[in-house]
């Protein structure tokens, strides 16, 4: 069975030959006429009728198997062609994904218009689904310095804690040796959101320090104070979630979920400064530059003469 699958083209075209040949043979034996002519008339055309039939059949054989081969040929040039349509469509995939990041990153620039802002890309994380500790590819070579905002278009992020030459590490308000100064927007009610491990296992933080006499409830707006010479105010941080009133009596605390998707980062905005801050401290200095200045008219009514 093996011998006859190694060899089935070579048997199959030795039998085509044979039948061609015993056609040939057999045909000039049907012109004899006569008696014995027809005895091998007799005997001839059945045989012919078989050997048209077995070489039909080998013929058929022989095509298949080309037309198999051709087949064969042909997938695999279109296995090769969708495998490079495949690496194509990932290619512009990439940077479809690469667009959009750049441009979430101009949509949050133009959302916080009066701040100085640098872009970046998320780089590395800290084991885990939650994005607690993390890298982004913009250090010292862009301006980046320990304790600059960092935000997203929906709120409040967390800070930078430390810098490289072209990365900087990010410290979420999700992580447990955070603290943010915050307020109720809708109340005024004061607090300070802190990471919590429990809690950040659900993407949660937790505001405490509430007085017992706030208004605050489910559903209030969050946002930094001002309190603090980190973050300035008005940046939103999450939503209230649940309020609860502490053992003492005295206090409550609020379970915050923040406004960022904290399983899913990829961009974030730098707050270096705010523009108007900048541009005074620029004036400020320029006048303190001018009155220091002597001036020539000065030295002269004081009988001295200008250099």
């Amino acid at each position: 069975m093996n011998f006859f699958k190694t060899y089935k083209k070579q048997i199959f075209i030795l039998l085509a030959v044979l039948l061609v040949l015993c056609s040939f043979i057999t045909a000039g034996l049907k012109q004899q006429t006569g008696l014995v002519g027809s005895a091998v008339g007799f005997v001839v055309t059945p045989l012919q009728k078989l050997s048209s039939t077995v070489t039909g059949y080998v013929g058929g054989q022989i095509a298949s198997l080309s037309e198999e081969r051709d087949l064969e040929a042909e997938n695999e040039e279109l296995k090769a062609q969708v495998a490079l349509l495949e690496a194509e469509n990932k290619r512009l995939s990439l940077y479809e994904e690469e667009n959009k990041r750049l441009s979430d990153l101009l949509d949050m620039a133009q959302k916080y218009p009066a701040y100085e802002s640098i872009g970046a890309l998320v780089i590395a994380k800290d084991p885990g689904n939650w994005f607690d500790t993390f890298l982004i590819d913009a250090g010292r070579n862009k301006g980046v310095l320990p304790d600059m905002v960092v935000m997203e278009s929906e709120g409040i992020i967390g800070r930078i804690t430390e810098t490289g030459p072209n990365y900087s590490q990010v410290q979420s308000i999700l992580d447990s040796r955070s603290s943010v100064s915050a307020m109720s927007l809708r109340t005024g009610d004061l607090g300070v959101v802190r990471g919590d491990y429990t809690l950040m296992n659900q993407g949660l933080c937790r505001m405490e320090y509430i007085d017992a006499e706030s208004e605050i409830m489910t559903g209030d707006e969050i946002v930094t104070s001002g309190l603090s010479d980190v973050y300035p105010p008005g940046l939103t941080i999450g939503y209230v979630q649940e309020v609860v009133t502490d053992a003492n009596g005295l206090t409550k605390y609020a379970i915050i979920a923040p406004a960022v998707d904290f399983k899913h980062i990829s961009s974030v905005l730098v707050l270096a400064e705010e523009l108007g801050e900048s541009q005074s401290d620029l004036d400020t200095s320029a006048q303190q530059t001018e009155e220091s200045q002597p001036s020539a008219a000065a030295l002269d009514g004081e009988g001295g003469t200008a250099p």
